[in-house]
């Protein structure tokens, strides 16, 4: 597991969905819509929140109990999608106290991007809705790369864009997946307790350096 050392970070990476913005409303919308389209009645937000940051897949499977094997599948997951690319950034916003960590990151010159497993059909428009696309540094999507996270390259991808060695970054998720990326890549990997994470969650075993409750609680590792 590596470390954060006061002085010793000059980038900041984060996951977008569940860390950088509070993308389940609109998530949880596309869901609905797709149950809507088979007679369902809407499932309410508290049920859905936790699988957000597992995408489509996550949210059929616990909505629907839709897997990639039934021979249904792929209708619904054109459904979900299509509808959430037409409504993207109706009720997401930015997590509270983001915006004040991405602006005293900048004040300081620290540099700061996005580094996601959601496809570049979906970040970017949702980046440039949110007023942050031309303001990140970087901004690496599930599909820029050949592999997506756990696997290390996109963050090391992300390494290369910005000109920083990974140990010289620290990377902001709510996933076990985010963590085991940032181990992979010697890159200390904090864990935002404030995303969407599953209740009964053993995250002392995801080998993070820390854990905070609020975004504005990394300027205290990193300065």
């Amino acid at each position: 597991m590596a470390e954060v050392h006061p002085g010793s970070t000059d980038a900041v990476l984060f996951d977008l969905d569940g860390t950088f913005a509070d993308t389940a409303p609109d998530l949880a919308s596309a869901l609905n819509h797709t149950r809507s389209l088979k007679g369902l009645p809407p499932l309410p937000l508290e049920i859905l929140r936790p699988q957000a940051s597992h995408g489509a897949a996550g949210l059929l499977k616990v909505g629907m109990n839709a897997t990639p094997d039934m021979q249904e599948f792929a209708e619904l997951r054109t459904a979900f999608l299509d509808f959430y690319e037409s409504h993207i950034c109706v009720r997401t916003v930015l997590f509270e106290g983001m915006a004040e960590l991405v602006e005293s990151l900048e004040i300081r010159r620290i540099k700061w991007g996005i580094v996601t497993n959601k496809p570049h059909r979906f970040t970017l428009p949702l980046m440039r809705e949110l007023g942050y696309a031309e303001r990140a540094a970087c901004i690496v999507s599930g599909d820029t790369c050949s592999r997506a996270k756990p696997h290390p390259e996109p963050l090391l991808h992300a390494c290369g864009l910005i000109g920083v060695q990974p140990e010289r970054c620290a990377y902001l998720g709510d996933d076990l997946r985010d963590m085991q990326a940032a181990n992979a890549t010697g890159m200390p990997g904090i864990i935002a307790r404030y995303g969407y994470i599953e209740k009964g969650a053993d995250l002392d075993s995801w080998g993070a350096h820390s854990m905070i409750k609020h975004p504005m609680e990394m300027l205290d590792l990193i300065f």
